[in-house]
Formats: structure tokens, sequence, C-alpha cells
């Protein structure tokens, strides 16, 4: 059943187990007891240790919350795919909900160029213009045909990366923003790492076959989810058509996106195909219905359009998002310190939500980090913790805790007041 934990910064923890389940026509009523880790009785004060300082801590508004399902969908077998490695995950909370070998690092070809695009998106300099050298306008595989000497925008480049996957291009961009195709590629890794995408690594901008190039289903979602979190991405990676200058002819390029996910999935947004012989046809893909994205990846996939609607479909017709917390929720109470009120409610910073099967609330754990010592005076809306939300083992999401009123500091007079009042 779902629980609840409140961690403070010096890292001890009070735990909540639920008090009791109401079912009710369209949702739960979830309500959570207290069990307090060291000595203490529940709904009363609880003594917390903190290194060499004793604290009290008292649970004042437990957790109540309000699951509202709008409907149940029928269960569905787990999709069988063709692919080598797949996945499909919540692009918000990077909540998996089906995978099939996703830790497995294997080659990815041209879904390379979605990090690419990121490091140009990211760069700012889509304004600027770039000089093909001969060495972009020769590298062998899909291009734009790029000529030596040749001139473009950085955001025409990043067009002709994401529609028509030209290798060139890839290049071009690359030797611009890193200097050279390394180091640039050492710049894609490092980005991967921060995006959490541990298990790639990158020697090249274009996704042409080398040993040492190469991802995981898992983590080339994570790249993907991120990429389709920036506005500019998301306008390229949907774009049917595009015209580019062509320098020196009387026409432009017609560049005419290869993704056929567009037309073939409703909600489809993006992101981008790819293939060599080693890695087979590889490609990640993003949809959204009712403001819910999903991304799926699939690698070395011989029917790779096809599996990607299934893993899709697995998505939306087995999941649903909903809010668990709502924005100004008020989830538990702290002691002030210095103040001129000693008990203080903190709310959710913002809401919390992510996709859930009908009957998997329960399996919900919320964990309250609270920061060690809450002095006067507080502004209302001052962050004082963290609201920490885990489906099993896996971190789904967070939110701040924040002061749902202010609290003034409270003069000499009145904390002897208080004192007194403690002691008798």
């Amino acid at each position: 059943m779902t629980g609840c934990t409140i961690r403070f910064r010096n890292k001890k923890t009070i735990s909540y187990s639920p008090g009791h389940v109401n079912n009710y026509k369209h949702g739960f009523f979830i309500a959570c007891t207290p069990i307090v880790l060291l000595p203490g009785e529940p709904g009363k004060n609880c003594v917390v240790r903190g290194g060499m300082q004793m604290r009290k801590v008292t649970v004042g508004l437990i957790l109540i919350l309000c699951l509202f399902f709008t409907g149940s969908a029928q269960a569905l077998e787990p999709p069988v795919v063709t692919a080598r490695a797949a996945i499909v995950l919540d692009a918000a909370t990077k909540r998996i909900l089906f995978s099939k070998n996703a830790y497995e690092q294997l080659p990815m070809a041209s879904t390379t160029k979605i990090m690419t695009a990121i490091l140009a998106i990211e760069s700012g300099k889509l304004e600027d213009v770039v000089k093909v050298s001969e060495y972009a306008s020769l590298v062998e595989g899909s291009a734009i045909d790029l000529e030596a000497g040749e001139t473009k925008t950085l955001e025409e480049l990043l067009y002709g990366l994401i529609l028509r996957s030209g290798n060139d291009a890839a290049v071009a961009i690359a030797e611009y923003l890193g200097g050279s195709v390394e180091q640039f590629a050492e710049m894609m890794t490092e980005r991967a790492r921060q995006l959490g995408a541990k298990q790639t690594n990158f020697m090249n901008p274009h996704g042409l076959n080398h040993e040492q190039h190469y991802t995981t289903a898992y983590d080339l979602a994570l790249i993907a989810a991120h990429a389709m979190s920036l506005p500019k991405f998301r306008e390229v990676a949907a774009t049917p058509e595009k015209k580019i200058s062509w320098t020196g002819r009387p026409y432009d390029r017609v560049l005419r996106n290869q993704n056929r996910l567009l037309l073939m999935y409703e909600g489809a947004e993006g992101i981008k195909t790819g293939w060599t012989t080693p890695a087979g046809r590889c490609f990640a893909g993003a949809a959204s219905r009712d403001g819910w994205r999903l991304i799926s990846v699939v690698l070395n996939a011989p029917q790779m359009w096809e599996d990607t609607q299934k893993l899709l479909d697995f998505g939306f017709n087995n999941y649903s998002w909903q809010e668990v917390i709502s924005a100004g929720q008020t989830l538990v109470t702290v002691e002030v310190r210095k103040g001129r009120r000693e008990k203080i409610a903190l709310a959710a910073g913002r809401s919390v939500g992510l996709p859930l099967k009908e009957d998997e609330a329960e399996y919900l754990r919320y964990e309250f980090e609270i920061n060690k010592e809450v002095t006067a005076p507080v502004r209302k809306g001052q962050q004082l913790g963290i609201l920490h939300v885990y489906f099993g083992r896996q971190h789904v999401a967070q939110a701040p805790l924040v002061a749902a009123e202010a609290v003034e500091r409270s003069g000499l007079l009145h904390r002897l007041g208080s004192f007194l009042r403690r002691l008798f």
C-alpha cells in the first residue's frame, strides 16, 4: 500500500504506512498513519536525532491524496517487437512503461544526430554563418549535397541534419561548434552523461559505424526526451518540408522529412530515423495525446515502424496521466524556531503527476526531505524541503515543499512566554 516517509536533512526518517483506504466511485481516499522509527507516539511529537542535537517534529497534517481515475483501460499483453532492444517511457518522469534489452549497448546509426541537434540548439548560435569544409562535403552516406566553401546558417544545417539526415551537415555543425569532429564527439558524450545517459559513447556526429560508438535504448530515450523538451527541436522534427538556400543555384534545396511516423500515428511529433548495416534499422519516436508525451526507441528493428506503433499503443492504452499531488496542497506541518507561530504547514510547490495503470497507485511511496531546522522569519512560498515520489524503488518525480504561509520572527517577550508555556 501507499507509504510515506519524512527524511530530515540529517538523514533520519519518519515513515508512514496506510491508515485506511476507502473505495469511492471515482477513486480512492488514502490516509497515512505515522510509524515513528525513533521512540515516540504516533500522531504526537516525534523526536528525531540529528548529530549531537535533538529536534522535535510535529506531524500535524498527514498526507491526504485523492486519486481520480477517469476510466479503466483494458489491459494489453506486452508488445511483441522485432527490435533487438526497445523501450517506451514517459517523457516527463522517465518512468519506463515497457522495455526489452533496454540496457544493452548497441550502435544507433543516425539517431546519433539527435545529440548533434541538441548541442546545435543549446549553443544559441543558430543564426551564425558556417563555412562548409572540404572534409564535411566529402563525408560518406546520406547528405544534403553541401559543397566545400559553401556557407549556411547553423539553423539551415540543423534542418538538413534532422529532415534529410545529412552526414555532411552533421560534420559542418561539429567542426563549427567543436573545432573538430573528435572534440565535438567528446562534447556529445559529456552532454549525454549530464542527461543521465551514462552507457553512451559518441565518436562522431552522424552515426557512421565505429566500434566505440554506441548507446542503449534507455539512454537514447533519455536523450530523445530532452530533445523533445526543446521548442526548436520539436519545431524542426515536426516540419514536413523545408527550403534552404543553395549557393550558386537559381533554386533552393528542398528538404522533406523522412520520418513516416508523422503521417502514420495519431499525435506523432518526431523524431529521428537511422540505418547502417551493423546497427540495422533504428528509430527514436515521440507522440503526445492530451498533453502527455511518450518516447519510444527501437534499435536493430527489422519492422521499425510497426514496432514503434506497438510500443506507443501499449503506453497510451495501458496507462493514463494522473495528478497525484496538487500545487498548493498542504502535506505536512513542522515546528518553527523563534517565530510568532510555533508550527508551519508545508505545501507542494507544484503539481506532481505520472503515468499509472488503474491499480498502481498503491505502489507509490512519498518521502519528505525537510530542512533540519526552520527558523523565523519564513516567507510564504519559501522552499523548506523536497517531496520525493517513488514507484517501487524507482524515483519518478519530485516537487519543492514550500511554506504555506508566512511566519514573522517573534520578539524576546514572546519567546519567553512560549518557553514558560512549554514548562507548565
